[in-house]
């Protein structure tokens, strides 16, 4: 599943963050097929950095938008974070 539904919800993401009035740059995703459902994590970044209410604000407004494209047979988890204070992206 993973590249395939990468590529489907890249754009969204992309969408979302640009529409949300601040810089936030979408640095890495990654989807993975878990036992018990799908894992979407998504590591974002801004200048100035990224605030746990900014991880909570995308995870909340993404987590409707993929529920509408529907692109997961079962549960899935999101995860939204930043790249820390080194700001290595591996």
């Amino acid at each position: 599943m993973g590249k395939s539904v990468e590529g489907k919800i890249k754009k969204p993401i992309n969408n979302l963050l640009s529409g949300m009035g601040e810089e936030f740059t979408l640095l890495k995703l990654v989807v993975k097929d878990k036992k018990r459902g799908s894992l979407v994590r998504a590591l974002i970044d801004k200048p100035g950095g990224i605030t746990i209410d900014d991880c909570a604000r995308i995870s909340r407004e993404l987590s409707v938008q993929l529920d509408v494209l529907d692109l997961f047979p079962g549960s899935y988890n999101l995860e939204i974070s930043s790249p820390g204070l080194s700001k290595e992206v591996k």
